[in-house]
């Protein structure tokens, strides 16, 4: 993965689903359902309303469903940083309140309290009366779990084994250099130091210290860099640990991770899933202890491949696929209290939706439809009742609890309501537009508030990351499509081929073919929007990240004359150097046919698909944004294209953030990136809202 709108997890954006085979092929009314909302003002977004919204995460029902324990981030633009704060909720209705500050809360096993992290430790508070219980743990928390019977908690931390090689030399105490031996020195935003992240069990009661269960080894758990809680799980009865770590001599160039097993006082590891190749990871156990079921990719090397739904039989050690005919990917997959069902969710046309299957019937079945993502579910005492986090195009997360039996979806919070009470929202509906090989593709089309069809608007092309990276109803604080229509702008963000939610072939499409027809869906979808009598032909560009960025690049020497104006943010220019710069070469390996040495076809793949053979061609001014510790797409790419661009007259404007890595995640770089975004668009578009 080289990149998508929204910073999630790339095992969570590997994901494709397709309807059944008994059902149609279009979800009913899952383009049209929209959120409640409440009755809107008459301001739009702006670029520092957006920095300051609040983020609301980190769900957690209590085990009697009674309260949810969840987080609040509350921007600093002033200080650039947030403070996170943990809230209480009732479920049976009642108000939300602040219980302290802090981080990743948990219920503790015995009830009548939750524990959450601080920045010296950890603290515990009862929910009524009672002591509050704090623990320092030198070294930091990661990724809290609590055993189930509250006797010990478990937790990583980054663990140095390497020494550097300054080490070996005591007299140069000046000297700053580092050496490898092989070939993960980098990777995403940062160079390998010799640390790896390591899986801890600690006595919550009686003292001890904390153990290392991967003591001395060269191994990460979870898998960096978007791995977290989700990847280690305890067992019903406390004993063990299951975990997800890859032990392979050539991580940069495998996906092969494994789910391990380790008993809580330490000792060997058990390998769960030996002759499984891709992926394998986010175990859980089930109640009963008869089962964990599992994400797994089939196919070695591929990243964005179908995760199934995996079920480990414990007394047998046997490995099978739950649903293989479910053309999709399951994630954030939870049981019921009884152990007979699970629910989880899926990524279809655009949105994220709840499913469920039993394990009697072993038949995937919607549980909830509408234009949303749902994620951070947790089931019930009963398995009647869900609970969610909900996000929109227009509104960041909220909380949400969902009734099994009908899908209906009632909102628990309303964090940024004040906020967004005086805001006029924009329009957004899915399309479907024919492209050029006689298929449909899908789009989002998203209209500036208070829109009048008889005015002309500018249109953004929205060009998607990944390369297998859904456009689904995520809320962006960087790519944010309410932003772009309060800036006055019509934008079309399209599911083009090569994109999880429409099917597992549509996603593989794009691989070896990034020129290819992935361009051509987004090309049919700009000329059919350039005839619509409220887009301004002349007042159109086309903007995008990582692949998005390959994509416009590719776009300014093979579009025409389409676009007035193009935006690329941690493109890929150079195919031939992009290979022998990226980190994780499984991922070119797989995409681009492997080094451009191999063969002579792949040769000609890289000659015919690299943007930069088309630079002669490039007339449309031109943005290039970097972050300088981008090692997946390293920045000497954006340098490469605004020189290309420099020496041919082409207007363009290179910015680039020395102090952030393939996303802008400091709040005031944010602030700044959304002010030159919208000055090259609005100086080359001339975007007024609403003329």
């Amino acid at each position: 993965m080289i990149g998508s709108m929204v910073v999630s997890p790339r095992f969570v954006l590997a994901a494709a689903v397709a309807a059944l085979a008994s059902c149609s092929t279009r979800p009913v009314s899952a383009q049209s359902d929209r959120p409640p909302a409440a009755a809107p003002g008459n301001q739009v977004l702006t670029e520092t309303t957006l920095a300051q919204l609040l983020r609301v995460g980190e769900l957690a029902l209590s085990p009697d469903g009674k309260h949810l324990l969840y987080t609040v981030r509350t921007p600093d633009l002033a200080e650039n940083r947030s403070r996170a704060a943990v809230w209480l909720l009732p479920t049976a209705g009642g108000t939300a309140k602040q219980v302290a500050e802090g981080s990743s809360p948990l219920w503790l096993p015995q009830g009548g309290g939750y524990v959450f992290v601080t920045k010296d430790g950890l603290r515990s508070q009862p929910l009524g009366e009672g002591p509050v219980v704090e623990m320092a743990v030198p070294g930091g928390v990661a990724n809290l779990s609590w055993s189930p019977s509250g006797e010990h908690f478990a937790f990583t931390r980054s663990v140095p084994i390497d020494p550097p090689v300054t080490a070996a030399h005591p007299d140069l105490p000046k000297a700053n250099a580092r050496a490898y031996d092989d070939l993960m020195v980098r990777h995403w935003d940062h160079w390998v130091d010799g640390s790896y992240s390591h899986l801890f069990v600690q006595p919550w009661v009686g003292g001890g210290e904390a153990r290392d269960l991967l003591a001395g080894e060269r191994v990460h758990t979870p898998l960096p860099p978007f791995g977290g809680g989700e990847q280690i799980a305890w067992s019903p009865d406390g004993k063990e640990l299951c975990y997800t770590a890859r032990r392979v001599p050539d991580p940069e160039a495998s996906t092969d991770s494994s789910l391990w097993v380790v008993p809580v006082g330490g000792g060997e590891a058990k390998n769960l899933t030996p002759g499984l190749p891709g992926y394998d990871q986010d175990p859980v156990y089930s109640p009963d202890g008869r089962w964990i079921v599992f994400g797994s990719m089939e196919r070695a090397g591929f990243e964005a491949d179908r995760l199934r739904l995996v079920l480990h039989e414990r007394a047998t050690g046997k490995n099978a696929e739950l649903l293989p005919e479910f053309d999709a990917s399951a994630h954030e997959v939870r049981w019921t209290a009884d152990s007979k069902r699970l629910f989880f969710t899926v990524e279809t046309e655009g949105t994220t939706q709840v499913y469920t299957a039993s394990l009697q019937e072993r038949k995937p079945t919607a549980v909830t439809k509408g234009r949303h993502a749902l994620s951070g579910l947790q089931v019930g005492p009963d398995g009647n009742t869900l609970f969610a986090l909900r996000t929109t195009m227009e509104r960041p997360a909220e909380v949400v609890r969902i009734e099994v039996a009908t899908g209906a979806i009632t909102a628990l919070s309303d964090h940024n309501g004040a906020a967004f009470a005086a805001l006029s929202l924009p329009t957004i509906d899915g399309e479907w537009f024919p492209t050029s090989d006689g298929k449909q593709v899908h789009a989002w089309i998203v209209k500036p508030p208070n829109f009048d069809p008889s005015r002309r608007y500018p249109f953004v092309l929205y060009c998607q990351g990944g390369p297998q990276s859904m456009v689904g109803q995520g809320f962006s604080f960087r790519w944010n499509f309410h932003l772009m229509a309060a800036k006055g702008y019509v934008v079309a963000a399209v599911n083009r081929r090569g994109l999880p939610g429409f099917g597992q072939a549509w996603n593989d499409q794009i691989s070896r073919d990034w020129g290819g027809q992935a361009m051509r869906d987004l090309l049919a979808v700009t000329d059919a929007m350039q005839q619509r009598p409220y887009v301004d032909k002349a007042r159109s560009a086309a903007v995008g990240a990582s692949f998005g960025g390959y994509t416009v690049y590719w776009l300014m020497g093979n579009a025409g004359d389409r676009f007035a104006a193009m935006i690329s943010h941690c493109g890929v220019f150079n195919l031939e150097s992009m290979y022998l710069a990226t980190e994780e070469l499984f991922f070119v390996n797989h995409d681009l046919g492997g080094p451009y040495w191999s063969s002579p076809e792949t040769a000609e793949l890289y000659k015919r698909f690299s943007p930069h053979r088309y630079v002669q061609n490039w007339k449309t001014p031109l943005l290039v944004i970097h972050g300088e510790k981008d090692f997946r797409v390293p920045y000497d790419q954006g340098l490469q294209a605004f020189t290309a661009a420099q020496i041919q007259g082409v207007p363009s404007r290179l910015l680039m953030f020395p102090d952030e890595g393939h996303w802008v995640l400091q709040a005031q770089n944010g602030v700044l990136w959304q002010r030159e975004f919208f000055g090259w668009l609005d100086r080359w578009c001339g975007a007024v809202a609403g003329k």
